[in-house]
């Protein structure tokens, strides 16, 4: 039985079009008691009505008023109340902390011109970086995600260095993993009052994914190997990956940042409840 005291964790939410042409919100949640998922519809006269910031991942709400289906794992939501609002990412002290950790990998790297050309990138998109997302909704998707995503695949590599000493090259790993989500600066549009992600439309227009704008700008300067790096990193290219991990006679280094991605994806600091 549906009870209005059970309280939901957002997991998701997103706005799209119907056939209509009016405006519908889905919504996912989590039964906060027994983590059993609810998917949710919102019309475009109870989105008017709700302010958009009850819909930030890691919020816990109370559905108010809606129909349920006969298993109640599907609402149609008229009326939601906030009952405790989730942070939105890091702070401003605890991004420029996590920017500096980058900026020690960065200087790490031992081979000049690589070194340069990751901290011009760096240094001309500070202001991206510090804020952009790890993702829309699959892990790190809160403000300054994407910088703690980065480090984590970073510390995960020092352990794998320290393993495969004689057949990585560390700065060629290192240079890979600060860049490999660097096209999320561009792709991604984070509100910095609510918290809500989207996908940035200019982005989708010129680029087909964040993988390919890493791959591109590292070709370009002449940084191959770690453009392939980059271009494996999603393993599958159902995953949007550039070239598949399948692929034969792929030197081992090819896979690394693939792991180092996935890891920190699925162990990392996925929601904002976490920092």
């Amino acid at each position: 039985m549906f009870s209005t005291e059970i309280h939901y964790e957002v997991i998701t939410f997103s706005i799209g079009d119907t056939k209509a042409g009016t405006k519908m919100g889905k919504l996912q949640l989590r039964d906060t008691e027994n983590n059993e998922i609810l998917n949710c519809i919102l019309w475009e006269e109870a989105l008017n009505r709700m302010d958009t910031k009850l819909f930030r991942s890691g919020n816990i709400l109370r559905i108010v008023s809606g129909s349920f289906n006969e298993k109640f794992n599907n609402c149609l939501v008229n009326s939601l109340e906030l009952i405790k609002e989730a942070k939105i990412g890091l702070d401003e002290n605890q991004r420029e902390d996590v920017y500096k950790n980058l900026i020690e990998y960065v200087n790490k790297i031992t081979d000049e011109d690589l070194k340069n050309f990751v901290l011009g990138i760096y240094n001309e998109h500070k202001d991206k970086i510090l804020i952009t997302p790890g993702a829309k909704l699959m892990h790190h998707n809160y403000i300054g995600g994407l910088m703690v995503h980065t480090l984590e695949c970073l510390q995960y590599a020092d352990i794998n260095l320290e393993a495969f000493s004689q057949k990585l090259n560390k700065n060629e790993v290192y240079a890979a993993c600060l860049l490999h989500d660097i096209g999320k600066i561009f792709e991604y549009t984070v509100d910095l009052e609510s918290g809500l992600i989207d996908y940035d439309e200019d982005f989708k227009s010129e680029w087909i994914t964040h993988s390919q704008y890493g791959f591109t700008i590292c070709m370009s300067a002449g940084f191959k190997r770690i453009a392939k790096m980059i271009a494996t990193h999603h393993a599958r290219a159902d995953w949007g990956a550039i070239i598949d991990l399948d692929t034969k006679d792929l030197e081992p280094i090819y896979y690394l940042v693939h792991h180092l991605d996935d890891l920190s994806a699925k162990f990392g600091k996925i929601n904002v409840n976490m920092i």
